[in-house]
């Protein structure tokens, strides 16, 4: 059970007793020591967590069985865009791309049910249970970068409740032979099977990865940045994505003390692969054309350990606050979108996960 006091899990390290939260824009030099599970809105605000214990997973202490998740009613589900206004949405991306405002942009709606608080597999804090819908994901479609952070309001610190079935990796940082090293793994183009992805989904991915590549050079040493895997195809529960890498040697005025996670977020976020191209161009007809805030989802999920990170973009996420379950899908829109088409890729990412955290 998560109590009172707080529970994160991700990429191999399992964490409980949350003792301290910071914010992480006004105080980035604290993530430079210690171990933090991060949590960054697509808005921008950034939190971070510090816990009493951080284990290993495969070394973590059992504590008790896992409950079991009670979620929402299926037919409880809300969408903050219906088709129309979805399609009608990426309507107007295509004009602004014929326009020249634009060349991608990434359009997402969110998902929404009642879930009050002690149900969904009740804790001591009378929140829903974050260990159980991460329980139900990871032996229902089982992520690489899954992810999960509830510290309830009873901790008396910044309440979180966040889980993810992230698949695609936003930063990680580690150290290399000739310095520390970022690398990102940016998604574009989605499919149900490898001969579903087509010509516009190389294109966007292609174009994403520029951008990612343009993004890490404002942090990286000349010369350094470098793609090392493009267009690769992942499979993925229910479905596949084109995914490519692309990494950097941080620069020297990066690594200062007081300045590395200023400097990363500065120039990295949010994620390209969830804005689109040009990134300042793409989140203005973002903040016009979407009705309802992203939050947790398109921002950033993971753990900071000094000078190593690991941290996954926050799509195929869950977030719970005030009695309500959250999930956001999108799709990025270019000159050969069809809007019913892109429609039906939200419809796609979201059907398995909304299914699994539904009654």
């Amino acid at each position: 059970m998560t109590g009172t006091t707080g529970w994160a899990s991700f990429a191999g390290r399992v964490a409980t007793d949350a003792v301290e939260c910071v914010d992480v824009l006004e105080h980035p030099e604290r993530l430079e020591t210690g171990t933090w599970f991060v949590v960054a809105d697509f808005e921008g605000r950034a939190r971070a967590w510090r816990f009493a214990q951080v284990h290993d997973a495969g070394t973590a202490p059992r504590g008790a069985a896992t409950a079991a998740w009670h979620g929402p009613a299926s037919d409880t589900w809300t969408t903050s865009m219906d088709q129309a206004a979805y399609e009608a949405a990426v309507a107007r991306v295509r004009e602004y791309v014929r326009e020249g405002e634009v060349y991608q942009a990434n359009i997402c709606r969110v998902l929404s049910a009642p879930l009050p608080g002690g149900v969904g597999g009740s804790t001591a804090s009378a929140e829903p249970d974050a260990r159980a819908l991460a329980a139900r994901l990871a032996a229902g479609n089982p992520a690489p970068h899954a992810a999960a952070v509830h510290v309830p309001a009873a901790s008396g610190l910044d309440p979180v409740w966040v889980v993810s079935a992230s698949p695609e990796l936003y930063l990680s940082l580690a150290d290399g032979p000739d310095g520390p090293v970022v690398e990102s793994g940016p998604i574009k183009g989605t499919a149900r099977t490898p001969d579903g992805l087509t010509d516009k989904d190389r294109a966007e991915n292609v174009m994403i990865t520029d951008l990612v590549r343009n993004d890490l050079q404002t942090v990286c040493r000349p010369g350094t940045v470098e793609v090392t895997s493009l267009l690769a195809v992942e499979a993925h529960p229910g479905l596949v994505h084109l995914v490519s890498r692309v990494r950097g040697v941080l620069a020297d005025d990066v690594v200062r003390p007081g300045e590395l996670w200023r400097r990363l977020l500065a120039g990295t976020f949010p994620p390209g692969s969830v804005s689109g191209a040009p990134k300042s161009s793409a989140l203005r007809i973002i903040r016009e054309l979407e009705p309802a805030p992203r939050g947790p989802y398109c921002g950033a999920v993971g753990w900071v350990d000094g000078g190593r990170a690991s941290l996954a973009v926050g799509i195929r996420t869950f977030w719970w606050a005030d009695g309500v379950l959250r999930f956001g899908t999108g799709a990025g829109i270019t000159w050969g979108s069809d809007p019913t088409a892109e429609w039906h890729e939200t419809e796609l990412k979201a059907e398995r996960l909304v299914a699994l955290a539904s009654s």
